[in-house]
């Protein structure tokens, strides 16, 4: 099995937010959820994991990385 892109939870003070997901994709974040709370050794809520995917995402997203510096740039 090859290695989940997600890694260890940070504990950081959350903000809250509702979100609305279609119920596939629901089953695949419970199944996230076993998978790497048995790779790592600790449970992991499902819920907990959509804030670090976001943000892995986010991180990865090169479009999104240089509107963002391109924005930060004006903006100064």
């Amino acid at each position: 099995m090859g290695k989940l892109k997600l890694g260890p939870l940070e504990d950081d003070k959350p903000v809250k937010i509702s979100v609305e997901l279609p119920a596939a994709l629901h089953r695949d974040l419970i199944a996230y959820a076993e998978i790497l709370g048995r790779e790592s050794g600790q449970a992991a809520e499902p819920s907990k994991l959509v804030a670090p995917m976001i943000a892995r995402f986010m991180a990865t997203d090169r479009g999104f990385l240089k509107a963002k510096r391109a924005a930060s740039n004006g903006s100064s």
